[in-house]
């Protein structure tokens, strides 16, 4: 059977297939450490819960119209006017399932067979899969540990031909946490205008910040930033919703119309219960959302701290999102248990068969030196999970005693 040459092309999550690896050795009975998943651990907000649960009894269990229920994208512009100073109307939003299905229904929105798209590298994993399957082609531009992984403008203009259509700008950055700050954004934006380049601006993990950084919308830096930037953000990662599917867009009118005509062939509306539960998200109180970025802060800490007291592992202190790059470049190339250690996926299986802590190859995400945690998980699984590390690498490392 001659089968899709362009889905057999597409490469499964390795993020989601170490999870569900480390998940089978855990139901066998097998005491696994898991840095794998970037979802809150902390449950949903109980005035969240409460509303899903109203919409059920009220009867709010039918369609609703493709892109969303009117009070749910009047909320989003609301929180897009008190929080980002951005204005947008309810004809320039679209509900999503998830903000994942945002980025797909972007992609096939306005690329053309053989169009590019830059992307630094490290990326989320799905970024370069949706391109293609929208029958883009991703071009990569490398950033460096030292500049903190941000995009150079040297680089960019390296990396931009006339095929360029789009570049991906995300910002709290996964995987790296990277936050980038005025200045970052303002010389990308001269640089999308200088190229007539849509920017996509990745915004999921806006509240997960840290330092003293402070998120800034590439959008709401110039008048023709705001026209050339379709935002995605959404309320899995702020609010502890990652199961509830529910992610938003904003743009041109032009371009979210063409999204939701592809949503509404699609799925069509995303789910009625959790729009309302999400609704109560952006208008209800924020003390559980304040609570879980405190605890994530001192997660943060002491990861950084530990692992940079291990030696032959190292990191930077991510700014944002909940994510640790450790740079194990020192581990590789060499053999444990005669295994020779060539590549981030190798390590990645050696630490979880030797050392039953779970963690995402750096390939992943076009970084081969690397490994990613996740804090998004107790302190308590932090501190064990990385002394099996530290015991792992004085065992089989022998120059890192």
């Amino acid at each position: 059977m001659n089968l899709s040459k362009k889905a057999m092309q597409i490469q499964p999550s390795i993020t989601l297939a170490i999870s569900a690896k480390a998940a089978e050795m855990k139901a066998s009975g097998i005491d696994v450490i898991g840095f794998g998943v970037g979802e809150p651990d902390f449950n949903t907000p109980l005035n969240i819960q409460e509303a899903a649960i109203k919409a059920i009894r009220d009867g709010y269990t039918k369609y609703t119209p493709a892109s969303g229920i009117k009070e749910l994208k009047k909320a989003v512009a609301n929180k897009f006017w008190k929080e980002n100073n951005l204005n947008y109307s309810e004809s320039q939003i679209i509900i999503s399932t998830g903000a994942k299905q945002c980025l797909a229904n972007l992609f096939q929105a306005v690329l053309n067979p053989k169009d590019e798209v830059l992307i630094q590298t490290p990326y989320w994993v799905s970024y370069p899969e949706l391109v293609q399957l929208a029958d883009g082609v991703p071009v990569f531009i490398k950033t460096e540990e030292k500049d903190n992984f941000k995009l150079s403008i040297d680089k960019l203009e390296a990396a931009v031909t006339e095929k360029t259509k789009m570049i991906i700008v995300n910002t709290p950055n996964n995987p790296t946490g990277t936050v980038y700050n005025k200045e970052d954004l303002m010389l990308i934006a001269e640089f999308a205008k200088k190229h007539d380049l849509i920017i996509l601006a990745d915004e999921i993990y806006e509240k997960l910040i840290y330092g003293d950084e402070k998120h800034i919308s590439i959008a709401g830096l110039s008048e023709d930033a705001y026209k050339r930037t379709v935002l995605i953000n959404g309320v899995s990662k702020s609010f502890a919703m990652t199961g509830w599917r529910i992610g938003y867009a904003a743009g041109s009118v032009e371009i979210i119309k063409l999204m939701s005509n592809i949503q509404s062939h699609t799925t069509s509306n995303p789910c009625s219960i959790a729009q309302y539960a999400s609704l109560e998200a952006l208008t209800g109180p924020i003390d559980a959302q304040i609570g879980m970025i405190k605890e994530f802060k001192k997660r943060r800490n002491y990861m950084t701290e530990k692992v940079n007291s291990i030696k032959g592992i190292s990191c930077i202190e991510p700014m944002g999102a909940f994510y640790v790059m450790l740079n194990i470049s020192k581990l590789l190339n060499k053999e444990v248990e005669g295994e020779l250690i060539k590549d981030s996926v190798v390590f990645s299986k050696s630490l979880l068969e030797h050392a039953r802590v779970a963690v995402v190859p750096g390939i992943a995400f076009g970084a081969d030196g690397y490994v990613r945690l996740s804090y998004a998980t107790s302190l308590e699984n932090i501190v064990e999970g990385l002394s099996r590390i530290e015991k792992f690498v004085k065992k089989y490392y022998k120059e890192f005693q």
